[in-house]
């Protein structure tokens, strides 16, 4: 084997397990944080279809914007600012920008406008900023990070004005960008569509995919035995049996087979159907946590199945994966989330990431 393709970047992989009735429960936090998201999956063992809540809740995840050319000033526009972004409504990312590559500019819902730029754009920006964490010997990368909600970012002051100035005659930064906003009212509505109809953009809405597997191979999961020890898998064998399901290969490792050799891990069961469901896009956290709340309700009713996934990927060129904590794409980019749900409203917490990323929160 070429030996480059034998080393293997580091990944984190944090696991915990708690019960969504517990006080200290994080799992609304870690939804809500984790911001730019383009994949859910779902997959529900002795299931053959969406029930028509889920499928109710999944229809109205919230449609989003892809604008092109849309300068980064405008998002400092006075009107906009007031209505939209100090709302803490919109989601912003720009699009096909390779984070260890381009300028790659991100605007939370926390009001931070967070700019990734390389050397050459930093310096000649102005606007202060650190080296990147994922710099090698030589810094080649900065992030700047604006408080929008800052005192010092009043309209009326020079701070802003500076900041302004900077973005608009310094380094006019401009990109193709996803936006995306939850309930930002009337005058939020007003000040997005006077945005949009400075500039070419198109409305999207997620992409649903629905299928039924059948006769296939499924892991056992206890939900007191997190880490495989007896009762379940392990939670790197699970999420590589989910990576299969998702991709479509075959878990069965039959003689006729010449594509792969997988096989789905011990201790296992033959599950007559399963349902997958996937959506794609951008996708709101506040919607994934709607879904979450009714994913809980599943097993109001007896179910053949004792367990349920969803699985959340973050886009692998964001300049944050939770929070605002810098993410960087090194070999892969990964920064995804799972939660398997129990019919006793417990649940497991798998978060995953790349080499060049924080440990999840």
């Amino acid at each position: 084997m070429y030996p480059e393709l034998a080393k293997c970047p580091r990944s984190l992989l944090v696991c915990e397990k708690s019960n969504f009735e517990h006080e200290k429960s994080r799992h609304d936090t870690h939804v809500s944080k984790h911001y730019f998201n383009h994949k859910v999956s779902v997959v529900i063992p002795e299931c053959g279809a969406l029930s028509s809540r889920l499928a109710t809740v999944i229809n109205n995840f919230s449609k989003y914007f892809l604008v092109k050319n849309l300068p980064v000033y405008e998002f400092l526009d006075k009107d906009f600012l007031k209505n939209v972004v100090w709302n803490g409504a919109l989601y912003a990312l720009s699009y096909k920008t390779s984070i260890d590559q381009d300028n790659t500019i991100a605007l939370l819902p926390s009001s931070q406008l967070i700019l990734s730029v390389d050397k050459d754009t930093y310096e000649q920006l102005g606007l202060e900023g650190k080296p990147s964490q994922y710099n090698h010997r030589q810094p080649m990368r900065y992030v700047v990070t604006i408080d929008l909600t800052d005192k010092s970012m009043d309209p009326e002051g020079k701070r802003y004005q500076r900041v302004l100035s900077c973005l608009k005659e310094r380094v006019p930064l401009k990109s193709d960008f996803l936006l995306g906003r939850h309930n930002s009212g009337a005058n939020g509505d007003r000040a997005l569509q006077s945005l949009l109809s400075r500039y070419q953009w198109k409305e999207h809405r997620p992409v649903v995919s629905s299928h039924t597997l059948k006769d296939l191979p499924c892991p056992s999961l206890h939900a007191l035995d997190l880490r495989g020890d007896q009762r379940s898998c392990d939670p790197h064998s699970f999420l590589e049996w989910l990576g299969a399901v998702s991709a479509g290969v075959s878990c069965d490792n039959t003689a006729a087979s010449f594509l792969s050799t997988y096989i789905c891990p011990e201790p296992q069961t033959l599950v007559s159907q399963a349902l997958h469901c996937t959506v794609s896009g951008l996708l709101l956290p506040e919607d994934i946590y709607s879904l979450l709340q009714e994913l809980r309700r599943y097993f109001d009713e007896p179910k053949f199945t004792s367990w349920l996934s969803l699985t959340v990927h973050g886009f692998m060129d964001s300049p944050v994966s939770w929070g605002d904590a810098e993410h960087g794409f090194h070999k892969g980019g990964e920064n995804f989330y799972n939660l398997v749900l129990f019919k006793n409203q417990d649940y497991w917490l798998h978060m995953g990431t790349g080499s060049h990323d924080r440990c999840p929160p």
